[in-house]
């Protein structure tokens, strides 16, 4: 049980950290779309797993369902701080948007991008929806879903297809 609650108190640094200083990964996750893997959603399923892991062995479960009863407890936690990530983030704001705040942020492709072309795709930011041109390392169909990965002009951004369109 032990072992469970130093995981669990791990876990609440790591959030409590990422909550006052922002990502704690520094983009070195990055590669991957969404906010899967940010140190809010790693601490929040790291903790939620210790503590549910802690709780259901200090029930008398057996170690196979202690973990297991972790594991759910720590994937519902950590897709709650993914969510709440995603919605401050996405939150409204009196900023001027600008075309760098679309980098990161997951966008629906309006008009088909060719091979080595520009295409249009939609992106919310801060409660603004953007519309702005995109290159793709491949041609992407009018309606996928894409992560915004740089920004090429104060008009254009280049995307990659966000996870299941990765093949």
């Amino acid at each position: 049980m032990t072992v469970f609650l130093v995981l669990g108190v791990v876990g609440l640094v790591l959030l409590a950290l990422s909550l006052v200083l922002g990502d704690l990964f520094g983009g070195a996750l990055d590669a991957l779309a969404g906010d899967v893997f940010s140190s809010a959603v790693i601490g929040g399923f790291v903790s939620a797993f210790g503590f549910g892991a802690a709780l259901s062995e200090g029930l008398d479960a057996p170690l196979w369902l202690a973990v297991t009863v972790g594991a759910v407890v720590g994937a519902a936690f950590g897709w709650f701080a993914s969510w709440l990530t995603r919605l401050v983030r996405g939150g409204g704001s009196d900023a001027t948007v600008t075309t760098a705040d679309a980098v990161g942020r997951d966008a629906k492709v309006v008009t088909g991008i060719p091979e080595g072309g520009f295409g249009v795709v939609r992106v919310v930011v801060g409660g603004h929806s953007l519309q702005l041109n995109a290159r793709a390392e491949r041609a992407v169909e009018p309606g996928t879903e894409v992560y915004v990965t740089a920004v090429l002009s104060p008009t254009a951004v280049s995307v990659a297809p966000v996870r299941g369109e990765l093949a």
